[in-house]
Protein backbone atom coordinates (compact mmCIF):
# COMPACT_ATOMS: atom_id res chain seq x y z
CA UNK A 1 0.00 0.00 0.00
CA UNK A 2 1.48 3.31 -1.10
CA UNK A 3 -0.18 6.39 0.40
CA UNK A 4 2.65 8.83 -0.30
CA UNK A 5 1.24 12.34 -0.45
CA UNK A 6 -2.10 11.26 1.01
CA UNK A 7 -3.73 12.40 4.24
CA UNK A 8 -5.74 10.15 6.54
CA UNK A 9 -8.06 10.73 9.50
CA UNK A 10 -8.58 7.92 12.02
CA UNK A 11 -11.20 8.13 14.78
CA UNK A 12 -10.79 6.05 17.92
CA UNK A 13 -7.13 6.11 17.03
CA UNK A 14 -5.46 6.36 20.43
CA UNK A 15 -5.54 2.62 21.12
CA UNK A 16 -6.54 -0.79 19.79
CA UNK A 17 -7.52 -1.18 16.15
CA UNK A 18 -7.38 2.56 15.49
CA UNK A 19 -3.82 2.88 16.76
CA UNK A 20 -2.64 -0.13 14.73
CA UNK A 21 -4.33 1.24 11.61
CA UNK A 22 -2.89 4.73 12.13
CA UNK A 23 0.62 3.31 12.35
CA UNK A 24 0.00 1.22 9.22
CA UNK A 25 -1.24 4.26 7.27
CA UNK A 26 1.76 6.31 8.36
CA UNK A 27 4.13 3.51 7.36
CA UNK A 28 2.54 3.58 3.91
CA UNK A 29 3.44 7.24 3.55
CA UNK A 30 0.29 9.02 4.68
CA UNK A 31 0.18 11.97 7.01
CA UNK A 32 -2.24 10.87 9.72
CA UNK A 33 -4.61 12.76 12.01
CA UNK A 34 -5.53 10.66 15.04
CA UNK A 35 -8.78 11.55 16.78
CA UNK A 36 -9.99 10.21 20.11
CA UNK A 37 -11.50 11.34 23.40
CA UNK A 38 -7.95 11.45 24.76
CA UNK A 39 -4.88 12.68 22.93
CA UNK A 40 -2.98 9.94 21.09
CA UNK A 41 0.48 9.84 22.74
CA UNK A 42 2.22 8.60 19.59
CA UNK A 43 0.89 11.18 17.11
CA UNK A 44 4.13 13.19 17.19
CA UNK A 45 6.26 10.11 16.54
CA UNK A 46 4.25 9.52 13.36
CA UNK A 47 4.59 13.14 12.31
CA UNK A 48 0.83 13.34 12.62
CA UNK A 49 -1.87 15.45 14.20
CA UNK A 50 -3.63 14.61 17.48
CA UNK A 51 -7.27 15.66 17.74
CA UNK A 52 -9.59 15.29 20.72
CA UNK A 53 -13.35 15.40 21.03
CA UNK A 54 -16.55 13.41 21.38
CA UNK A 55 -17.40 11.96 17.97
CA UNK A 56 -21.05 11.61 19.01
CA UNK A 57 -21.26 15.43 19.09
CA UNK A 58 -22.61 16.68 15.72
CA UNK A 59 -20.00 19.46 15.68
CA UNK A 60 -17.00 17.20 16.35
CA UNK A 61 -16.45 15.50 12.99
CA UNK A 62 -16.83 18.69 10.91
CA UNK A 63 -14.28 20.32 13.23
CA UNK A 64 -11.90 17.38 12.84
CA UNK A 65 -12.16 17.48 9.05
CA UNK A 66 -11.57 21.24 9.04
CA UNK A 67 -8.51 20.83 11.28
CA UNK A 68 -7.06 18.15 8.99
CA UNK A 69 -7.49 20.29 5.88
CA UNK A 70 -5.99 23.30 7.65
CA UNK A 71 -2.97 21.30 8.83
CA UNK A 72 -2.32 19.17 5.75
CA UNK A 73 -4.23 20.84 2.90
CA UNK A 74 -6.34 17.84 1.93
CA UNK A 75 -8.09 14.65 3.08
CA UNK A 76 -7.93 11.34 1.21
CA UNK A 77 -8.64 8.47 3.61
CA UNK A 78 -11.06 8.34 6.55
CA UNK A 79 -11.25 5.48 9.02
CA UNK A 80 -14.40 5.81 11.13
CA UNK A 81 -13.28 3.43 13.83
CA UNK A 82 -14.48 4.81 17.17
CA UNK A 83 -16.85 2.46 18.98
CA UNK A 84 -18.21 1.49 22.39
CA UNK A 85 -20.22 -1.35 23.90
CA UNK A 86 -23.55 -0.93 25.66
CA UNK A 87 -22.86 -2.82 28.89
CA UNK A 88 -26.45 -4.07 28.87
CA UNK A 89 -28.66 -6.41 26.87
CA UNK A 90 -31.09 -3.72 25.80
CA UNK A 91 -33.88 -6.29 25.83
CA UNK A 92 -35.03 -7.00 29.38
CA UNK A 93 -33.37 -3.86 30.68
CA UNK A 94 -32.54 -0.46 29.25
CA UNK A 95 -30.27 2.19 30.65
CA UNK A 96 -31.34 5.16 28.55
CA UNK A 97 -28.11 7.11 28.98
CA UNK A 98 -25.98 4.12 27.95
CA UNK A 99 -28.33 3.47 25.03
CA UNK A 100 -27.98 7.03 23.77
CA UNK A 101 -24.21 6.76 24.16
CA UNK A 102 -23.78 3.62 22.08
CA UNK A 103 -26.04 4.93 19.32
CA UNK A 104 -24.20 8.25 19.37
CA UNK A 105 -20.72 6.77 19.04
CA UNK A 106 -21.40 3.69 16.92
CA UNK A 107 -24.01 5.09 14.53
CA UNK A 108 -24.21 8.90 14.67
CA UNK A 109 -20.43 9.23 14.47
CA UNK A 110 -20.34 7.24 11.22
CA UNK A 111 -23.09 9.39 9.71
CA UNK A 112 -21.56 12.65 10.96
CA UNK A 113 -18.12 11.49 9.85
CA UNK A 114 -19.12 10.57 6.33
CA UNK A 115 -21.16 13.69 5.68
CA UNK A 116 -18.36 15.87 7.07
CA UNK A 117 -15.70 14.12 5.01
CA UNK A 118 -17.46 14.04 1.63
CA UNK A 119 -16.83 17.70 0.67
CA UNK A 120 -13.14 17.40 1.61
CA UNK A 121 -12.78 14.14 -0.31
CA UNK A 122 -14.41 15.74 -3.34
CA UNK A 123 -11.95 18.64 -3.10
CA UNK A 124 -9.12 16.09 -3.11
CA UNK A 125 -10.50 14.47 -6.27
CA UNK A 126 -11.86 11.40 -4.48
CA UNK A 127 -10.85 9.16 -1.64
CA UNK A 128 -11.76 6.26 0.61
CA UNK A 129 -13.86 5.85 3.74
CA UNK A 130 -13.75 2.69 5.86
CA UNK A 131 -16.10 2.23 8.80
CA UNK A 132 -15.28 -0.32 11.48
CA UNK A 133 -18.41 -2.41 11.94
CA UNK A 134 -18.30 -5.95 13.39
CA UNK A 135 -19.40 -9.50 12.73
CA UNK A 136 -22.31 -8.32 14.88
CA UNK A 137 -23.25 -6.24 11.84
CA UNK A 138 -23.58 -9.37 9.73
CA UNK A 139 -25.13 -11.91 12.11
CA UNK A 140 -27.20 -11.87 15.30
CA UNK A 141 -25.24 -11.55 18.54
CA UNK A 142 -27.57 -12.82 21.30
CA UNK A 143 -26.91 -11.17 24.62
CA UNK A 144 -25.68 -7.92 23.05
CA UNK A 145 -28.68 -6.69 21.12
CA UNK A 146 -27.86 -2.99 21.27
CA UNK A 147 -24.31 -3.42 19.97
CA UNK A 148 -25.66 -5.71 17.24
CA UNK A 149 -28.27 -3.14 16.27
CA UNK A 150 -25.68 -0.38 15.92
CA UNK A 151 -23.33 -2.47 13.80
CA UNK A 152 -26.15 -3.63 11.52
CA UNK A 153 -26.93 0.06 11.07
CA UNK A 154 -23.33 0.79 10.05
CA UNK A 155 -23.35 -2.07 7.52
CA UNK A 156 -26.65 -0.91 6.02
CA UNK A 157 -25.49 2.69 5.85
CA UNK A 158 -22.21 1.78 4.15
CA UNK A 159 -23.91 -0.45 1.57
CA UNK A 160 -26.49 2.24 0.77
CA UNK A 161 -24.15 5.23 0.76
CA UNK A 162 -21.44 3.60 -1.38
CA UNK A 163 -23.25 3.66 -4.76
CA UNK A 164 -24.20 7.30 -4.22
CA UNK A 165 -20.56 8.36 -3.79
CA UNK A 166 -18.79 6.00 -6.20
CA UNK A 167 -19.37 8.36 -9.12
CA UNK A 168 -17.40 11.02 -7.20
CA UNK A 169 -14.44 8.67 -6.90
CA UNK A 170 -15.21 8.13 -3.20
CA UNK A 171 -15.15 4.47 -2.15
CA UNK A 172 -17.02 3.54 1.03
CA UNK A 173 -16.50 0.19 2.77
CA UNK A 174 -16.78 -1.50 6.14
CA UNK A 175 -14.61 -3.98 8.00
CA UNK A 176 -16.43 -6.47 10.20
CA UNK A 177 -14.02 -8.05 12.71
CA UNK A 178 -14.86 -10.91 15.01
CA UNK A 179 -13.80 -10.72 18.65
CA UNK A 180 -10.51 -8.83 18.92
CA UNK A 181 -8.12 -8.45 21.83
CA UNK A 182 -8.61 -4.70 22.28
CA UNK A 183 -9.68 -2.38 25.11
CA UNK A 184 -13.30 -2.75 23.91
CA UNK A 185 -13.56 -6.27 25.41
CA UNK A 186 -11.11 -5.74 28.28
CA UNK A 187 -13.73 -6.06 31.03
CA UNK A 188 -15.11 -9.29 29.55
CA UNK A 189 -11.82 -10.82 28.43
CA UNK A 190 -12.08 -13.75 30.86
CA UNK A 191 -15.09 -14.99 28.87
CA UNK A 192 -12.81 -15.48 25.85
CA UNK A 193 -10.13 -17.57 27.57
CA UNK A 194 -10.65 -20.53 25.23
CA UNK A 195 -11.76 -18.54 22.19
CA UNK A 196 -9.39 -17.44 19.39
CA UNK A 197 -9.14 -13.67 19.29
CA UNK A 198 -8.00 -11.34 16.57
CA UNK A 199 -5.23 -8.88 17.29
CA UNK A 200 -5.43 -5.21 16.43
CA UNK A 201 -2.78 -5.89 13.78
CA UNK A 202 -5.01 -8.53 12.18
CA UNK A 203 -7.73 -5.95 11.71
CA UNK A 204 -5.26 -3.32 10.51
CA UNK A 205 -4.14 -5.81 7.85
CA UNK A 206 -7.76 -6.24 6.78
CA UNK A 207 -8.20 -2.46 6.58
CA UNK A 208 -5.12 -2.29 4.38
CA UNK A 209 -6.61 -4.98 2.12
CA UNK A 210 -9.87 -3.06 1.85
CA UNK A 211 -8.03 0.15 0.95
CA UNK A 212 -6.04 -1.69 -1.71
CA UNK A 213 -8.66 -3.97 -3.23
CA UNK A 214 -12.12 -3.19 -1.92
CA UNK A 215 -15.04 -2.47 -4.22
CA UNK A 216 -17.67 0.14 -3.33
CA UNK A 217 -20.05 -1.01 -0.61
CA UNK A 218 -18.20 -4.20 0.31
CA UNK A 219 -18.19 -5.24 3.96
CA UNK A 220 -15.17 -7.41 4.71
CA UNK A 221 -15.31 -10.04 7.45
CA UNK A 222 -12.21 -10.60 9.59
CA UNK A 223 -11.81 -13.88 11.48
CA UNK A 224 -8.81 -15.55 13.17
CA UNK A 225 -6.96 -17.91 10.83
CA UNK A 226 -8.81 -16.73 7.70
CA UNK A 227 -7.90 -14.25 5.03
CA UNK A 228 -10.16 -11.17 5.18
CA UNK A 229 -12.66 -11.07 2.34
CA UNK A 230 -15.91 -9.40 1.26
CA UNK A 231 -19.01 -10.88 2.86
CA UNK A 232 -21.44 -12.35 0.33
CA UNK A 233 -24.88 -10.98 1.11
CA UNK A 234 -27.80 -13.03 -0.13
CA UNK A 235 -30.32 -11.24 -2.30
CA UNK A 236 -33.87 -10.81 -1.04
CA UNK A 237 -36.50 -12.34 -3.37
CA UNK A 238 -38.58 -9.63 -4.99
CA UNK A 239 -42.22 -9.69 -6.10
CA UNK A 240 -42.83 -12.21 -8.87
CA UNK A 241 -42.63 -10.62 -12.30
CA UNK A 242 -41.89 -7.16 -10.93
CA UNK A 243 -39.23 -4.98 -12.63
CA UNK A 244 -36.22 -3.77 -10.70
CA UNK A 245 -37.25 -0.86 -8.44
CA UNK A 246 -36.11 2.53 -9.73
CA UNK A 247 -33.24 4.48 -8.23
CA UNK A 248 -34.71 7.48 -6.44
CA UNK A 249 -32.97 10.85 -6.18
CA UNK A 250 -34.20 11.94 -2.76
CA UNK A 251 -32.77 15.42 -3.24
CA UNK A 252 -35.88 16.17 -5.32
CA UNK A 253 -38.24 15.16 -2.51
Amino acid sequence: MDLTGKVALVTGGASGIGAAAARRLAAAGARVAIADRVQAPFADELGGLALTGDVADPECMPAHVAAVEEAFGRLDVVLLNAGVTAGQSGVADLDLEAYRRIVGVNVDHVVFGLTAAVPALRRAGGGQVVATASLAGLVAMPGDALYTMTKHAVVGYVRSAAPMLATDGIRVNAVCPGFADTPLIARAKARFADFPLLTAEDVATAIESVLERGEPGECWFVQPGRDPAPYGFRGVPGPRGAPRPPDVDWSDH
